[in-house]
């Protein structure tokens, strides 16, 4: 007899928010998904995250940005500057497209109000790509502003 084993991609995602209903909203929608494991940990706030971050190793952070543009500010230069989360893709869940985040971090967004299981796991995977290209161009730009530095220098 035989027998198939079906494989299922682990996501540990750390949802960030202070609304429980919304958060368990989101989580659900990622477990529409077929073929992925959803492990998630959920903070209210960002001491609770950084709590979290003691025995949690996320993939990707996921805030709703119903917390607020201060702790969503804080939270998001917090998660860039800590060492366990700092390559880790940020997604923002917004309410709407009108408000802004203050942030001048590049994060990926998604609206409430169009979201779907498929759509936020594209989100998460294209999110964790970007991350990628750009910690690439910002090692090529290191690169390449020395050679340029000693470029100038040897002209003049």
């Amino acid at each position: 007899m035989n027998t198939i084993i079906e494989s299922k991609e682990s996501l540990g995602v750390l949802m960030l928010g202070n609304n429980p209903i919304e958060l368990s909203k989101i989580v659900r929608y990622l477990e529409e998904v077929k073929g992925i494991k959803i492990i998630t940990e959920f903070a209210f706030d960002l001491k609770g995250s950084l709590h979290c971050l003691s025995t949690f190793r996320p993939s990707f952070i996921i805030i709703d940005d119903n917390i607020g543009k201060s702790e969503l500010n804080l939270s998001v230069k917090s998660f860039m500057n800590e060492k366990k989360t700092k390559d880790v893709p940020i997604t923002i869940i917004k309410n709407s497209n009108y408000e802004s985040i203050f942030s001048n971090e590049p994060l990926n967004y998604v609206l409430k109000s169009n979201m779907t299981g498929e759509l936020l796991y594209r989100a998460l995977t294209n999110s964790s790509k970007y991350r990628r290209t750009q910690d690439y161009l910002k090692l090529v730009y290191r690169k390449r502003k020395g050679k340029l530095m000693k470029l100038i220098k040897e002209t003049f």
